[in-house]
């Protein structure tokens, strides 16, 4: 029970977080690519990384903090559904190199930024 509790808060922050970042980020860009979710992907990444280093290979932080960060807190701040459905709709749009862009963008950079937090991680 405790697990889905800290799921649960985890959740709530992350999904608040993206929904702070996306109100933030909107009216201070008025593109067509979907840059609050690619942000907050990269982030997410980043600190997915940093978080798996710190509580799997070195044990900084203890294991029971695992669910609350990652499932609940990280799972929620990142979404791979809403990247999904803007790069579809980009697709309907006829927004072929904007898509295209944003699938390349995601992917990579989130790959970028994973690695680098877990080089972080092993730094620390």
């Amino acid at each position: 029970m405790g697990q889905l509790i800290a799921i649960a808060c985890g959740g709530a922050i992350g999904a608040l977080g993206r929904f702070g970042l996306h109100q933030w980020l909107t009216p201070l860009y008025n593109g067509r690519f979907p840059l609050a979710i690619f942000v907050a992907n990269s982030i997410g990444s980043l600190c997915l990384g940093l978080v798996y280093v710190l509580i799997v290979e070195k044990g900084l932080l203890p294991e029971a903090w695992r669910p609350f960060l990652v499932v609940g807190l990280l799972g929620a701040f990142t979404t791979f559904s809403t990247f999904s459905l803007d790069t579809l709709r980009l697709i309907e749009q006829g927004d072929w190199p904007i898509a295209l862009g944003n699938i390349f963008a995601n992917v990579t950079v989130g790959l970028v930024a994973a690695f680098v937090g877990m080089q972080l991680g092993r730094w620390l």
